[in-house]
């Protein structure tokens, strides 16, 4: 036994004999006498004696370390690399005369057996990867989901690396008319799905974890994060794509860098809670994620049909604001102004808004009661419908308030 525990245990003795001199000094040193077995010594059996155990120190820090690994662990056998490949111009050298429109007798002045190349494109190709992205399993006989500006390029070819190294070609099988969202499929069985969550449970600050293909080039990368905004309007930019509105999305401070387009947000129990799809260039760390919700109705259509089917209601319209209404003097603050534009009138030929007599200047304030705003827009309602629902729409007409019934049908191809 060393000489300081001797020294402790001599003490304690001490301490603990004059606390036995009576009762009254017993209710002064009780205290002492506890925190003395309680932080030098415990008795493990008769004649032996140890130091207490010290608490582990950042319990609740190691306890959230744990739930990320698992979330992770969880989530990670699901995702996957997508690789662009693409027929591309191989750029030669070659035999290039600077001096060919010269006068034969100013030639002579340069010398001869001068040699010079430029680039030049004969119509030879090669096959090149062009560029990357992320998606995640949503069925174990290889459906892969991902976003549309993924995989836009019809003339391109998509490989799908998945978590344990393995490749496969893939083919599209639908991009969303609508929505930032495509799927693949890819020739496998026993592949690991997703867990999908629910998204409409998100709450402000919770746990986003981001797990994709970085850069292209960086595969499986993970990183934290927390929702930072619900319900976010962005306007996306895209080479193949142009300017896309993405409406109801995530806002996330985990890092979404090029590349992790596609792929999974995670929760703490490492359900997808959304797909990340898009980042704001001039910030720091602020993405956007499509609520997984959106997404699995794209799914079980891909599931059901092979391809995504959305339900449509053909009006044009314009978000209603406070400022809008009282400088065009509208009779709703908030709703979807029915008006045309330069791409097509304000309500389709035929639609299921013109059949339920729809006309152009309409407000509609609510489909089946629930209102619009300025956070939940006309086509984020009639998404949540299936093609076949009948939708009451709340319609104003100058001062007059309105109920029309529609019948949502199938967005015809554009």
């Amino acid at each position: 036994m060393s000489a300081k525990k001797k020294v402790l245990i001599l003490f304690a003795a001490i301490v603990l004999l004059a606390a036995g001199a009576g009762a009254i000094r017993a209710q002064y040193f009780a205290p002492v006498t506890k925190f003395l077995r309680d932080i030098f010594v415990r008795v493990e059996a008769p004649g032996e004696i140890t130091e207490a155990p010290k608490e582990p120190l950042y319990k609740p820090a190691l306890d959230y370390e744990r739930a990320v690994v698992g979330a992770v662990e969880k989530g990670a056998p699901s995702v996957v690399s997508i690789v662009i490949s693409k027929d591309v111009p191989l750029i030669e050298n070659c035999p290039y005369d600077p001096l060919a429109n010269l006068p034969p007798e100013f030639k002579g002045m340069f010398g001869q057996g001068l040699q010079f190349t430029q680039p030049c494109d004969k119509g030879v190709t090669q096959k090149q990867d062009v560029g990357g992205g992320s998606g995640f399993v949503v069925s174990a006989d290889g459906l892969i989901f991902t976003n549309k500006h993924v995989v836009a390029d019809e003339k391109a070819e998509y490989t799908v690396f998945t978590n344990d190294g393995k490749k496969y070609a893939a083919k599209v099988l639908a991009r969303d008319p609508v929505n930032d969202i495509a799927i693949l499929k890819v020739t496998a069985s026993g592949l690991t799905p997703a867990t999908l969550g629910d998204s409409d449970a998100v709450k402000l600050g919770q746990t986003a974890i981001a797990i994709g293909n970085a850069l292209g080039e960086y595969r499986n990368t993970v990183s934290v994060g927390v929702i930072s905004g619900l319900a976010r309007n962005v306007t996306a930019g895209g080479s193949l794509l142009g300017e896309e509105t993405i409406q109801g999305v995530l806002q996330t401070d985990a890092a979404i860098n090029p590349g992790n387009s596609g792929g999974p947000l995670l929760n703490l129990r490492g359900e997808v809670i959304g797909v990340n799809t898009a980042i704001a260039s001039n910030a720091q760390n602020i993405g956007f994620a499509i609520p997984i919700n959106q997404a699995k109705r794209a799914i079980d259509s891909v599931k059901r049909t092979g391809s995504i089917k959305t339900p449509y209601l053909g009006v044009r319209y314009v978000q209603v604001t406070e400022d809008m209404a009282k400088k065009q003097k509208l009779s709703a603050t908030e709703g979807a102004l029915v008006r045309g534009a330069a791409d097509g009138p304000a309500v389709i030929p035929d639609s299921p808004a013109a059949k339920a007599g729809v006309i152009a200047e309409d407000i509609i304030t609510a489909v089946n009661g629930e209102a619009l705003t300025a956070d939940v827009t006309l086509a984020q309602l009639i998404q949540k419908y299936n093609i076949g629902d009948i939708v009451t729409l709340s319609v104003k007409r100058g001062e007059k308030s309105l109920t029309l019934t529609a019948t949502l049908e199938e967005r015809p191809a554009q």
